[in-house]
Protein backbone atom coordinates (compact mmCIF):
# COMPACT_ATOMS: atom_id res chain seq x y z
CA UNK A 1 0.00 0.00 0.00
CA UNK A 2 1.98 3.04 -1.21
CA UNK A 3 0.03 6.36 1.35
CA UNK A 4 1.15 9.64 0.98
CA UNK A 5 0.84 11.98 4.22
CA UNK A 6 -1.95 14.68 3.22
CA UNK A 7 -2.34 16.36 6.59
CA UNK A 8 -0.65 15.98 9.76
CA UNK A 9 -1.47 16.48 13.12
CA UNK A 10 -0.09 19.65 13.33
CA UNK A 11 -1.78 20.44 10.13
CA UNK A 12 -4.91 19.18 11.54
CA UNK A 13 -5.46 20.83 14.64
CA UNK A 14 -4.51 24.63 12.55
CA UNK A 15 -7.41 23.74 9.86
CA UNK A 16 -9.43 22.62 13.20
CA UNK A 17 -9.42 26.49 14.61
CA UNK A 18 -9.53 27.94 11.51
CA UNK A 19 -12.99 25.83 11.03
CA UNK A 20 -13.72 26.70 14.39
CA UNK A 21 -13.40 30.66 13.76
CA UNK A 22 -14.92 30.56 10.42
CA UNK A 23 -18.18 28.77 12.03
CA UNK A 24 -18.25 31.67 14.77
CA UNK A 25 -17.53 34.38 12.45
CA UNK A 26 -21.04 33.07 10.76
CA UNK A 27 -23.04 32.47 13.49
CA UNK A 28 -22.64 34.58 16.50
CA UNK A 29 -22.81 33.20 19.68
CA UNK A 30 -24.81 29.63 18.02
CA UNK A 31 -27.90 30.28 19.77
CA UNK A 32 -29.91 29.46 16.65
CA UNK A 33 -27.55 26.93 15.16
CA UNK A 34 -27.08 23.45 15.73
CA UNK A 35 -23.94 21.44 14.65
CA UNK A 36 -25.17 17.45 13.21
CA UNK A 37 -21.95 15.24 12.74
CA UNK A 38 -22.76 12.30 10.35
CA UNK A 39 -22.21 8.95 11.37
CA UNK A 40 -20.10 7.17 11.46
CA UNK A 41 -16.71 9.21 10.74
CA UNK A 42 -18.27 13.17 10.96
CA UNK A 43 -18.66 12.64 14.43
CA UNK A 44 -15.27 12.61 15.20
CA UNK A 45 -14.81 15.83 13.53
CA UNK A 46 -18.50 17.03 15.24
CA UNK A 47 -17.25 16.70 18.63
CA UNK A 48 -13.34 17.89 18.15
CA UNK A 49 -15.04 21.06 16.43
CA UNK A 50 -17.60 21.37 19.59
CA UNK A 51 -15.15 21.00 21.67
CA UNK A 52 -12.85 23.80 20.38
CA UNK A 53 -15.66 26.06 20.46
CA UNK A 54 -16.93 25.23 24.11
CA UNK A 55 -13.52 25.21 25.78
CA UNK A 56 -11.27 28.01 23.85
CA UNK A 57 -13.70 29.98 21.92
CA UNK A 58 -16.19 30.04 25.41
CA UNK A 59 -19.43 29.12 23.02
CA UNK A 60 -22.08 28.56 25.90
CA UNK A 61 -25.13 25.76 25.27
CA UNK A 62 -23.58 24.57 21.70
CA UNK A 63 -25.86 21.84 20.62
CA UNK A 64 -23.87 18.88 18.67
CA UNK A 65 -26.21 16.02 17.46
CA UNK A 66 -24.72 12.60 15.65
CA UNK A 67 -27.06 11.75 12.56
CA UNK A 68 -27.21 8.24 11.40
CA UNK A 69 -28.38 8.17 7.46
CA UNK A 70 -27.34 4.31 6.95
CA UNK A 71 -31.73 3.72 5.92
CA UNK A 72 -31.68 6.37 4.09
CA UNK A 73 -28.72 5.90 1.75
CA UNK A 74 -29.78 5.11 -2.07
CA UNK A 75 -27.38 2.01 -1.71
CA UNK A 76 -28.68 0.70 0.94
CA UNK A 77 -30.24 -2.41 -0.71
CA UNK A 78 -27.90 -2.72 -3.40
CA UNK A 79 -24.93 -4.08 -0.84
CA UNK A 80 -24.14 -7.90 -0.58
CA UNK A 81 -23.13 -7.22 2.86
CA UNK A 82 -25.34 -6.29 5.36
CA UNK A 83 -25.30 -2.27 7.10
CA UNK A 84 -25.21 -1.77 10.55
CA UNK A 85 -26.86 1.36 11.76
CA UNK A 86 -24.97 3.39 14.46
CA UNK A 87 -27.36 5.48 16.87
CA UNK A 88 -28.84 8.97 16.18
CA UNK A 89 -28.19 11.30 18.70
CA UNK A 90 -30.62 14.33 18.37
CA UNK A 91 -31.55 15.50 21.76
CA UNK A 92 -33.07 19.57 20.51
CA UNK A 93 -35.73 20.48 17.84
CA UNK A 94 -34.05 22.00 14.15
CA UNK A 95 -37.16 23.55 13.44
CA UNK A 96 -36.38 27.27 12.14
CA UNK A 97 -32.51 26.78 12.97
CA UNK A 98 -29.25 26.71 11.12
CA UNK A 99 -28.08 23.30 10.74
CA UNK A 100 -24.17 22.79 9.94
CA UNK A 101 -23.84 19.18 8.65
CA UNK A 102 -19.98 17.75 9.29
CA UNK A 103 -18.19 14.71 7.50
CA UNK A 104 -14.91 13.58 6.95
CA UNK A 105 -14.78 13.60 3.56
CA UNK A 106 -16.99 14.84 0.80
CA UNK A 107 -16.88 12.58 -2.03
CA UNK A 108 -19.70 11.70 -4.10
CA UNK A 109 -22.34 13.89 -2.35
CA UNK A 110 -24.51 10.83 -1.53
CA UNK A 111 -23.76 10.78 1.99
CA UNK A 112 -25.08 14.24 1.96
CA UNK A 113 -27.74 13.96 0.18
CA UNK A 114 -29.19 11.01 2.70
CA UNK A 115 -28.23 13.15 5.38
CA UNK A 116 -30.50 15.87 4.35
CA UNK A 117 -33.15 13.42 3.82
CA UNK A 118 -33.07 12.63 6.95
CA UNK A 119 -32.38 15.55 8.65
CA UNK A 120 -36.13 16.20 7.67
CA UNK A 121 -37.56 13.47 10.26
CA UNK A 122 -36.50 16.14 12.97
CA UNK A 123 -37.96 19.19 11.71
CA UNK A 124 -37.63 21.74 9.44
CA UNK A 125 -34.11 23.91 9.29
CA UNK A 126 -33.86 27.59 8.28
CA UNK A 127 -30.98 26.67 6.56
CA UNK A 128 -28.14 23.49 6.06
CA UNK A 129 -24.40 24.37 6.00
CA UNK A 130 -21.71 21.86 4.93
CA UNK A 131 -18.91 21.11 6.92
CA UNK A 132 -16.15 18.87 5.42
CA UNK A 133 -12.42 18.31 6.31
CA UNK A 134 -11.46 17.33 3.17
CA UNK A 135 -13.63 17.64 0.05
CA UNK A 136 -12.52 15.50 -3.06
CA UNK A 137 -13.94 17.92 -5.91
CA UNK A 138 -13.43 15.89 -9.31
CA UNK A 139 -15.56 13.29 -7.47
CA UNK A 140 -18.82 14.22 -7.20
CA UNK A 141 -21.83 12.41 -8.07
CA UNK A 142 -24.53 15.47 -7.01
CA UNK A 143 -24.08 19.48 -7.01
CA UNK A 144 -23.36 19.04 -3.57
CA UNK A 145 -20.38 21.38 -2.39
CA UNK A 146 -19.34 22.62 0.94
CA UNK A 147 -19.38 25.72 2.69
CA UNK A 148 -16.51 25.66 5.04
CA UNK A 149 -13.85 22.88 3.77
CA UNK A 150 -10.45 22.10 5.68
CA UNK A 151 -8.79 20.89 2.47
CA UNK A 152 -9.70 20.68 -1.12
CA UNK A 153 -8.23 17.28 -3.04
CA UNK A 154 -7.99 16.55 -6.68
CA UNK A 155 -7.62 12.72 -6.14
CA UNK A 156 -8.64 10.62 -9.05
CA UNK A 157 -12.01 7.88 -8.11
CA UNK A 158 -9.80 4.93 -7.91
CA UNK A 159 -7.51 6.62 -5.03
CA UNK A 160 -8.45 6.70 -1.80
CA UNK A 161 -8.88 9.61 1.16
CA UNK A 162 -8.10 8.12 4.86
CA UNK A 163 -8.71 10.29 7.92
CA UNK A 164 -7.19 8.67 11.11
CA UNK A 165 -8.67 10.18 14.33
CA UNK A 166 -6.35 9.70 17.78
CA UNK A 167 -9.58 8.89 19.25
CA UNK A 168 -9.42 5.72 17.05
CA UNK A 169 -6.20 5.45 15.53
CA UNK A 170 -3.50 6.80 18.10
CA UNK A 171 -3.09 10.02 15.85
CA UNK A 172 -4.72 12.28 13.68
CA UNK A 173 -3.13 11.98 9.54
CA UNK A 174 -5.06 12.00 6.69
CA UNK A 175 -3.46 10.07 3.81
CA UNK A 176 -3.92 9.60 0.65
CA UNK A 177 -3.94 5.78 -1.16
CA UNK A 178 -2.43 5.59 -4.26
CA UNK A 179 -2.48 1.75 -4.58
CA UNK A 180 -4.38 1.67 -8.01
CA UNK A 181 -5.50 -2.00 -8.96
Amino acid sequence: MSKKVLLNSKEIEIILHRLACQLIENHNDFSNTVLIGLQPRGTYLAKRLAFILETEYEIKDLHLGLLDITFYRDDFRRREEPLEAANTEINFLIENKHVVLIDDVLFSGRSVRSALTAIQSYGRPENVELLVLIDRRFSRHLPIQPDYRGRQVDAINEEKVIVNWKELHKKDAVYIDNNIL
